[in-house]
């Protein structure tokens, strides 16, 4: 008979149906409206609009991206590029050709004089360069300001860096999305270290004014705070609209980080060559950390974008093309029975479904496929969800105004937004 073994004074324990995984990606899942209340993390709602179109057939005016590659002159300045041996790590700044471009874009678009070597930090992509940015300079104890709606990894990276997020409203009207001067004073406090601010605006398409964006400068520089402006859609704007840096006015160059990338501009989003700017004690703040995420990318695609940066004619002819394509969605969104707040850039429009019988825009988005067969995303998903605690200590939460609103893209080609059109005249039958 054998001898039995002495009791194990740690017992296996049974394993658990959901393991708790200790870390900050929970901060970034809660966030972001991921986390479950089992703890599990749901899927995006962009992941499960883009599985429904890819089931059900539909027109994925979901995701915004093109389906239309950029110039063909770029592509074969990256191939080149390839041929010749651009292929191993570029610099971790990014390669002096691409900062110096970024300089000379900035100073023949909006006067900003910049030092090449000292104040401009090539990225991969501008979500790492925001992602750097707020690591770099913000953590617990310190506040983040930001518009609401947001793009969903602002509230992800401010939350990764331990920092408390507080938003300002973005308020529909005829004119676009606007701000209440009174909020943003209200937002901006002594423990505000960073505002972050998204113009041109996604989801909402809206471009701040000067006068907004003067508030915003005048708010951040009362406390001493630093701006953090995401301008990824700088040459996207239609009709009257100016897409005006925060870094150009007065006293804010010292202040203001700017952030903006290529993927948008010339259609190349894969590429992920993004850069940003700023005085150079703050670049270098930035850099620290840029360097031990990526550290560097995109070794061929930096020479090709730095030749693209010359050229000014590609981008005024998207924008020529998008303000056309966004006539030819609103148009036919309106005829559909929507409520549209017409964008005056990026590649989005915001359209209401209440005045068709929804008051909550994910179940419409999750209807719309077999309603008309196009896909579209909720608003609510850009916003903090209503019950979060630092969301209702703000008062009357974003995402319960917008609930009844849907995000589209005009990003698409002609054909493809006219049989998106067609498709959304079925809605005409639901009322």
């Amino acid at each position: 008979m054998s001898t039995p073994h002495p009791a194990s004074p740690n017992p296996p324990q049974p394993p658990r149906s959901s393991p708790q995984v200790p870390g900050r990606w929970r901060a970034a899942a809660a966030a972001t409206g991921l986390l479950r209340a089992d703890g599990s993390v749901a899927s995006t709602i962009f992941a499960e609009m883009t599985n429904l179109a890819a089931r059900t057939g539909a027109i994925n005016l979901g995701q915004g991206f093109p389906d239309v590659d950029g110039p063909h002159a770029i592509k074969q300045a990256a191939i080149r590029a390839i041929e010749n041996g651009h292929n191993q790590y570029p610099p971790g700044t990014g390669i002096p050709e691409l900062r110096r471009a970024v300089a000379d874009h900035q100073r023949r678009h909006y006067g900003l004089d910049l030092d090449p070597d000292t104040e401009v930090l090539v990225t991969t992509g501008a979500t790492e360069a925001l992602a750097a940015t707020v690591l770099a300079l913000a953590g617990p104890g310190d506040e983040v300001v930001t518009l609401e709606p947001f793009y969903d990894s602002h509230a992800a990276v401010i939350a990764l860096a331990g920092a408390t997020h507080v938003t300002v409203p973005l308020h529909p009207t005829p004119d676009g999305f606007r701000l209440d001067p009174a909020q943003v004073r209200a937002a901006v406090g002594p423990r505000t270290r960073l505002v972050l601010v998204n113009t041109p605006h996604n989801p909402t398409g809206t471009v701040l004014t000067r006068a907004e964006l003067q508030v915003v400068a005048d708010a951040a520089r009362s406390v001493g705070a630093i701006v953090v402006t995401d301008e990824v859609y700088e040459h996207l704007v239609y009709d009257d609209a100016e897409h005006v840096p925060v870094a150009t006015l007065p006293g804010m160059a010292e202040r203001t980080i700017t952030i903006s990338s290529a993927g948008k501009t010339f259609s190349f989003t894969g590429w992920k060559i993004g850069w940003l700017h700023g005085p150079a004690h703050l670049v270098e703040a930035v850099r620290t950390v840029k360097q031990f995420l990526t550290y560097t990318s995109g070794a061929p695609f930096q020479p090709a974008i730095a030749q693209a940066l010359a050229d000014d004619d590609a981008p005024r002819a998207l924008a020529a093309s998008l303000r056309d394509r966004r006539d030819l969605l609103c148009e036919g969104l309106v005829a559909a029975g929507f409520e549209v707040v017409v964008p005056r850039g990026t590649y989005f429009v915001v359209a209401d479904g209440a005045p068709l019988g929804f008051d909550d825009g994910v179940e419409l988005c999750r209807r719309l496929p077999g309603l008309a067969g196009v896909v579209g995303v909720p608003v609510s998903a850009f916003c903090r969800a209503p019950g979060a605690p630092a969301a209702e200590s703000q008062g009357p939460t974003t995402a319960r105004t917008l609930a009844s609103r849907v995000r589209f893209t005009f990003v698409k080609r002609e054909d493809v937004l006219r049989d998106a059109v067609g498709r959304l005249g079925a809605l005409r039958e639901v009322r």
